[in-house]
Parts: structure tokens; C-alpha cells; sequence
């Protein structure tokens, strides 16, 4: 309980934002299709148009997991500075 009352509200929002990013990016990292194709491959993605390069679908992806990347970056710089 000790914990519980020595951080204040916006600490634990960055806390909470900091699990959903890492549990986004886990999820996002594994969506990506490797040398042998990937889970994307599930929603849109064919072994032709991997052939041909990326596809609107990985491009997108790729976007996601930056954005989602750089909110987590951002999160723990940030919880860094406030629990000093």
C-alpha cells in the first residue's frame, strides 16, 4: 500500500500507458512478416504481392508500430524523470 500512495495520479497514467504500448508493440512486432511470411500475411497479404514488396497493409503496419514506438519511448523517458 506503501507504493499505492506515493505516486500521484499522472504517474499512473503513464504507468498504464506504459504497459498498453509495450503490450501494443509486442503484438505489432509480431505481426510482421519475416523471410517466411508473418501474421500479416493473414489480413491481406499474399505470397505474390510479397514478391512484389510491401504491401498496403505491411506499409501501414509499419506506421502503426513506429507511432505506437515512439509513444513508448516517450512514456519511459518520461517515467524515468518522475520517479527520480
Amino acid at each position: 500500500m506503501l507504493l499505492a500512495t506515493t505516486f500521484d495520479a499522472v504517474t499512473w497514467i503513464y504507468i498504464v500507458i506504459e504497459v498498453l504500448t509495450a503490450l501494443g508493440l509486442i503484438f505489432l512486432i509480431l505481426m510482421h512478416s519475416g523471410k517466411g511470411g508473418g501474421l500479416s500475411d493473414m489480413f491481406g497479404g499474399s505470397v505474390g504481392a510479397a514478391a512484389q514488396g510491401s504491401t498496403v497493409v505491411e506499409r501501414n503496419l509499419d506506421r502503426i508500430t513506429v507511432t505506437v514506438a515512439i509513444i513508448f519511448a516517450f512514456t519511459t523517458v518520461t517515467l524515468d524523470l518522475r520517479l527520480q
